[in-house]
C-alpha cells in the first residue's frame, strides 16, 4: 500500500512539474498602443508585474508605442471620414509601433499575442464616431494580417466618464458605446471600465475630478485591469 501511494505521488509530481514547465516555456506578447492615457500608463508599475507573476518573468514581452492627441486614422491605413475626402489616413504611428513589434515576433514564437488599446478621445472631439466602429475592427484585422495570426486577443480601454453630456467632445458617449459593442462582439475581445480612474490626484499632485486623464492611482489600476483581462482571455481562448 505504501509503495502504491509513493508511486502515485511520484507520478502526480512529475505531471505537475511538466505542466508548470510547459506554462513557463510559453511566451506571450502584449502590444500596447493608443493616445495620451496609454502614453501616460507606466506598464512596469502594475501591468507587467501582474503578468509576470502569473505567466513567469521570462514568458512576458511587452511592446508599447503611444502618443497623445491622436486619432485612430494615425493607425488604421484604410481610415476614411464619413463625408468628403479630408482628413486622410496617416498611419505613421502604427508603422512606428510595428517597427518595435516585428523584431520581437522574428526572434520568438509567441503562444499568444494580446493587443491593448486605449484611445478614442481625439475621434470623439473631432466627431468621427460615425466611422469609429469600422476603424477599430479594421485596425484589429490589419494587425492580425500583418502578424499573420488569427488568434490575437484584443482588450479595449473604454473612454472614461469625462464628458457624458457630450458638451466638449460631441461623440464621447458614441465612442464609448462603440468600444463596448466591439469588445463584446468576439470571444477574443474584452474591455475595461475607466470611469472611476479619473478622480483624485494626478501625477503632478493636482486634484482632478472627471478629468480627461487618469489620476496617478488611476493609471496603476488601469494597468492592473488590462493585465487581468489579458490573463482572462489567454486562459479562456486556449
Amino acid at each position: 500500500m505504501f509503495y502504491v501511494l509513493t508511486l502515485l505521488l511520484s507520478v502526480s509530481c512529475n505531471v505537475i512539474t511538466k505542466l508548470d514547465k510547459s506554462v513557463c516555456e510559453e511566451k506571450h506578447l502584449f502590444i500596447l498602443s493608443g493616445q495620451s492615457n496609454m502614453a501616460r500608463l507606466n506598464e512596469k508599475e502594475s501591468f507587467e508585474p501582474i503578468l509576470k507573476q502569473k505567466l513567469g518573468n521570462e514568458s512576458v514581452s511587452v511592446v508599447k508605442y503611444a502618443m497623445g492627441s491622436q486619432s485612430i486614422r494615425r493607425w488604421y491605413r484604410n481610415w476614411k471620414p464619413a463625408q468628403g475626402d479630408l482628413p486622410k489616413a496617416d498611419p505613421c504611428l502604427y508603422d512606428s509601433l510595428m517597427l518595435k513589434v516585428y523584431p520581437e515576433v522574428e526572434k520568438e514564437n509567441f503562444a499568444t499575442v494580446s493587443f491593448i488599446w486605449m484611445q478614442g478621445e481625439r475621434d470623439a472631439r473631432e466627431k468621427h464616431g460615425g466611422v469609429y466602429e469600422e476603424s477599430l475592427l479594421g485596425l484589429y484585422n490589419q494587425l492580425c494580417q500583418d502578424l499573420d495570426r488569427k488568434d490575437v486577443n484584443f482588450i479595449i480601454g473604454r473612454l472614461s466618464d469625462f464628458d457624458m453630456l457630450n458638451e466638449k467632445y460631441i461623440h464621447w458617449t458614441m465612442i464609448r458605446d462603440i468600444q463596448v459593442k466591439v469588445a463584446e462582439s468576439n470571444p477574443r475581445f474584452d474591455w475595461i471600465n475607466t470611469d472611476d480612474l479619473n478622480d483624485g490626484v494626478n501625477r503632478r499632485g493636482k486634484e482632478i475630478k472627471n478629468d480627461l486623464h487618469m489620476s496617478a492611482e488611476g493609471y496603476i489600476k488601469m494597468g492592473e485591469r488590462f493585465a487581468q483581462k489579458s490573463i482572462k482571455l489567454i486562459e479562456s481562448t486556449k
